[in-house]
């Protein structure tokens, strides 16, 4: 079998690594890929939004599944183009993709659906957002309605930083037409989860529980980035809380799914803030979280393939899904100034060394290579995961193999999975 993985960053490297382990694939294609999935996969400079390439790339070398990573495609429609040519593709419709497009949609479908969430009111006048959040008050969440790279929400403290927000969004316009409307919502206190799962529109199966780390340093300190790492299993979704979540918020998305007939094969990623054990739903993402995958993924026990082509044949009912008992942690690299302006072209030492290691594996993000050495080519550059028999072990085994990788600016937090060891003392 063959398979092309769009996309080029860490959950990519991460899917491509587990798509390798399958006895049923034969090659793997990635576009566009980077220096660590070159090892693993064919690599093709082809743009995830270039559905004509792709589609023809498909047709041409007789590719049996598409797997897409990152929600640009998604949102732009992919899975319709390559289901319409009567191709095999993980990955929801642009209609499923709109609940992480669109965050009015999202916010909507889930009133519609009694699905946990804060309260919200979306604006597309800066002066009625503006007297709203005065009469409101803070802390208050303002959000970019459209896609904006994971870096379109504001967590305001003050009345002052959200109009801050709000002029950045609608005014600025940082983040393009993302910003043509906002959503302000209420801010939910609690601890924040992520909770991810496979569906074909007809069956949902959990995957093992994740959390990420979002902020760039220490104790959850400085701006948001798209992740700067995650660990697995999340102390704060036992197997109750797990129960919980399938019944307030996967089944009525399922259930959302099929009286709006959306085509939706592919992943579920909610967002989840957990307080007095209810879960709240922050967002809906439709694709792989990053780097929740990569811990997620390290614990998978079944053929990935085998979930995947179920999936995008709608029979995900007869997939095997198990886990590892194993937890996992996964610490980011990142390029010196990330999330702000940074370098690229650093050359990466020290690979070699982790390689030797036993359950480490770097799935490579932003890097290239320039002929010689494979070099820094975006912000988050590498994910460190390691797997261990808890998450303590996990964590030692991560930061062991960081310690043997060096380039020019590199830096990552050092408290990964402290929030979990800490509970887990308790």
């Amino acid at each position: 079998m063959k398979v092309l993985v769009i996309g080029g960053g860490g959950r990519e490297h991460a899917i491509v690594w587990k798509l390798a382990q399958s006895k049923r694939v034969d090659k793997i294609y990635c576009c566009p890929g980077n220096a660590g999935i070159a090892e693993l996969a064919e690599c093709l400079d082809i743009k995830p939004t270039d559905f004509d390439a792709l589609l023809n790339l498909v047709r041409y070398e007789w590719i049996d599944l598409t797997i897409v990573g990152p929600e640009d495609p998604l949102a732009a429609g992919i899975a319709d183009v390559f289901r319409k040519d009567g191709r095999k593709i993980f990955g929801p419709g642009a209609m499923g993709a709109r609940l992480e497009s669109g965050r009015a949609f999202s916010k909507d479908f889930m009133r519609r659906y009694g699905i946990p969430t804060a309260e919200y009111r979306v604006f597309s006048s800066y002066i009625h957002a503006e007297d709203y959040v005065r009469l409101k008050g803070a802390p208050i969440v303002v959000k970019a309605d459209g896609l904006a790279a994971g870096k379109g929400v504001y967590v305001a403290k003050t009345v002052d930083e959200a109009c801050e927000a709000l002029r950045l969004i609608m005014k600025e316009r940082v983040f393009g037409e993302a910003g043509d409307r906002v959503v302000v919502e209420e801010c939910v206190q609690g601890e924040e989860a992520s909770f991810m799962a496979f569906t074909d529109g007809t069956t949902i199966i959990p995957m093992v529980s994740s959390q990420d780390h979002k902020r760039v340093f220490d104790g959850d300190l400085g701006p948001n980035t798209g992740g700067m790492g995650a660990y697995s299993p999340a102390p704060v979704l036992p197997e109750e809380m797990e129960r919980t979540v399938m019944e307030k918020v996967m089944r009525p998305f399922l259930r959302g799914v099929q009286a709006e007939r959306m085509d939706f094969r592919g992943v579920i990623y909610a967002g989840l803030m957990i307080k007095d054990k209810k879960p709240m739903v922050l967002e809906f993402n439709c694709r792989f979280g990053d780097p929740e995958t990569q811990a997620v993924l390290a614990r998978l026990d079944s053929d990935f393939f085998e979930i995947a082509l179920a999936v995008s044949e709608g029979k995900l009912a007869q997939a095997s899904v198990a886990w590892k008992p194993e937890a996992s942690v996964c610490v980011v690299a990142a390029s010196g100034g990330y999330p702000g302006s940074y370098g690229k072209g650093k050359v990466i030492k020290g690979l070699n060394a982790v390689k030797r290691m036993k359950d480490v594996v770097v799935f490579h993000a932003g890097t290239g290579f320039d002929g010689e050495s494979t070099v820094t080519a975006g912000g988050r550059v590498l994910g460190v995961t390691a797997t261990g028999a808890d998450v303590p072990a996990a964590k030692a085994r991560a930061y062991e193999a960081i310690a043997k990788i060096s380039f020019e600016g590199m830096h990552y937090r050092k408290d990964i999975a402290d929030r979990a060891i800490g509970r887990s003392a308790c």
